[in-house]
């Protein structure tokens, strides 16, 4: 019987999986940001091939080139010994955008296996021609003229305007009141393909206090129509700013060095036929930022005497342990402030208790999150206090003032009051202290004066002296020897350390090494960014150390010209500046992401071994 219902139960759980691998997928797929007259693909995908009834609302919007063309796919494979397949069938539209806009284009039905389908929405957003289109049509016009004009026009295009690429700083607000968070935005713009950011200056952000937004690894970019023409984006940083001062306060502009590469069309023939029409140039470009300036309100005035320096919106809470305890045993009051705003910033609301409490300092836990609007969460904070005397007791209410930013105006919340009943503990109030989270150790009445000890004591015979004896001299001897060991030691040592640039060079390889391995674990976890960033720091750093070169003068230039006076090749040369140059271009370059690390991360590893088996000092 029990084997009958094991089976049954197994046929149940298979035909389950069946049933549950079998489910039908119908997916809709298209771009989410196209230009007014750019063709593009709207697909429609179903994970079976016993289908019929395929049918699409109309599309507004768009002008319907082709389609719908279906094609079917089969695929299977193996994978640790077991065998998956996928069947399915897509059906493609082309389709073009004639007007700009947002758009919806609803879900396809289908009749797949036996029971109908309807597939996601898709949402497109059409913005509109670049201003610069009928320009760059008329020059592919005229680079059909004569060769040296073509000459010319192949020399000025090697360059990169201020329209082309360039970083804007835009804040959420530029009037505040004094601690009132708002949020800054570093965003790049860019119409070249493969572009690289290196020598990344920030403001200090005098006057305010910062905090980063944590953005994801891998750079995400998209299209967007700013000032009439069409741009790749992204944002490169976010920051949540607080300022703590009133008056015009001013965002010093940032500065960032950019490496672009950029293809050329070639006035010859001959190159154009067997290089592709164009060659690659390296360009190097300076953007910065305008400053900005944000006005600074002062918190009104009438402050409320509980005030502590909350700006936001809040809410409190409070609760107790317990409200009937025996002396020496603990209370613990725990006060919740949930809300948005300045929030690590805020006081600790004070909570007086009555005399004849023992009161420990209080434990805070910031359980906040980063938002565009301050930091969101709940600030926890616990108040210990031990009765060392029994009766009746009153906890007054706890009272905290913040200034609301919706109103505008000062807001005071009150907790509830406690009746504390306390009864006189027995033994001599060891009791143990279990309800405080910390942990803490806890002073205990009644151990701090301990009875004398009536034990027998070890009297040596009279007459035996230890002055004299080989023991009583071992005792300044070993000493002695030790000090002059650690002295002798201690000053070779000293002039070791006292040549700073011998060190460098010295540990210069070490530094790397500790650096290629945090980046080596940054590349497993696949945090682009961060990689990129450990790996220059790591080469930079070592050449840095190793030719004694302080890192504000650092360029390739000087490395180069360093690295040919310590009889280093030139191919060696050429391939750390290359390394550096692909790390640089690496970053923002299309393609697949962790091949390219895994390269950066072996060449980096390369260059900086033969460096040092080639550098002696």
């Amino acid at each position: 019987m029990r084997k009958l219902i094991f089976l049954l139960v197994v046929f149940v759980i298979a035909n389950a999986k069946v049933f549950a691998d079998d489910k039908v997928s119908f997916t809709a797929a298209a771009p989410d940001v196209v230009v007014v007259g750019d063709q593009f693909r709207l697909s429609y995908t179903v994970n079976t091939q016993k289908i019929k009834d395929f049918r699409v609302p109309s599309i507004k919007g768009f002008d319907v080139l082709m389609g719908p063309t279906r094609s079917s796919f089969s695929n299977t494979q193996i994978v640790n010994g077991k065998m998956s397949s996928e069947k399915g069938i897509t059906f493609t539209y082309i389709l073009m955008a004639t007007s700009e806009g947002d758009f919806t284009i609803p879900g396809a039905t289908i009749v797949a296996d036996g029971g109908q389908a309807v597939s996601n929405s898709v949402k497109i957003r059409v913005l509109p021609p670049d201003q610069d289109a009928n320009s760059a049509a008329a020059q592919s016009t005229n680079r059909r003229s004569s060769t040296s004009s073509n000459t010319s026009r192949a020399t000025s295009s090697a360059s990169v305007s201020n329209e082309d690429v360039f970083v804007t700083a835009n804040v959420s607000r530029a009037t505040v009141y004094e601690q009132e968070a708002f949020l800054l935005t570093y965003k790049i713009y860019t119409r070249e393909s493969r572009m690289g950011l290196e020598n990344v200056k920030l403001p200090d952000f005098t006057g305010f206090h910062s905090q980063e937004i944590e953005r994801p690894s891998n750079s995400t970019w998209s299209q967007e129509h700013y000032k009439g023409r069409n741009y790749y984006t992204t944002i490169y940083r976010q920051f949540v700013l607080f300022p703590q001062q009133s008056g015009k306060l001013t965002i010093e502009p940032a500065r960032f060095d950019a490496a672009i590469e950029k293809v050329v069309q070639s006035a010859d023939p001959f190159d154009a036929f067997f290089n592709g029409g164009g060659n690659v140039v390296s360009i190097k470009k300076a953007l910065t930022t305008p400053a900005i300036t944000i006005t600074v309100e002062p918190l009104p005035a009438g402050k409320p005497a509980g005030f502590s320096g909350g700006v936001g919106e809040f809410s409190i809470s409070s609760s107790i342990n317990s409200t009937d305890v025996k002396t020496n045993d603990a209370i613990t009051i725990k006060l919740v402030i949930s809300g948005t705003g300045n929030m690590k910033l805020i006081a600790n609301p004070e909570l007086q208790f009555p005399e004849g409490f023992e009161v420990y300092d209080p434990k805070v836990d910031n359980q906040v999150r980063l938002t565009s609007n301050g930091l969101s969460g709940n600030k926890i904070i616990e108040y210990l206090a031990i009765p060392r005397h029994a009766g009746d007791y009153k906890i007054p209410a706890v009272s905290f003032s913040y200034f609301d930013i919706k109103s505008k105006s000062y807001k005071t919340l009150r907790t509830d009051e406690y009746s504390i009943h306390v009864e006189k503990g027995s033994g001599n109030a060891d009791q143990v202290i279990a309800n405080f989270t910390s942990k803490e150790d806890l002073k205990i009445l009644g151990e701090d004066i301990r009875f004398i000890k009536q034990n027998d004591i070890d009297l040596q015979p009279y007459g035996r002296i230890f002055y004299g004896t080989f023991g009583y001299w071992l005792f300044y001897i070993i000493p002695a020897a030790a000090f002059l060991i650690f002295f002798i030691v201690y000053r070779k040592q000293a002039a070791a350390n006292a040549n700073v640039v011998k060190m460098r060079t010295k540990k210069a390889n070490k530094v790397a090494l500790k650096r290629m391995k945090l980046a080596g674990k940054l590349l497993s976890e696949n945090k682009k960014d961060a990689f990129y960033d450990e790996i220059l720091k790591a080469l930079w750093g070592y050449i840095s150390d190793k030719l004694s070169i302080p890192v504000s003068r650092l360029s390739k230039d000087n490395v180069a010209e360093k690295l040919n006076k310590y009889g280093a090749e030139e191919g060696l040369i050429k391939e750390f500046l290359d390394v550096l140059d692909e790390c640089e271009f690496a970053r923002f370059a299309p393609g697949d992401e962790n091949e390219k690390m895994d390269k950066v991360y072996s060449d980096s590893l390369a260059v900086i071994s033969k460096m040092e088996n080639t550098i002696k000092h």
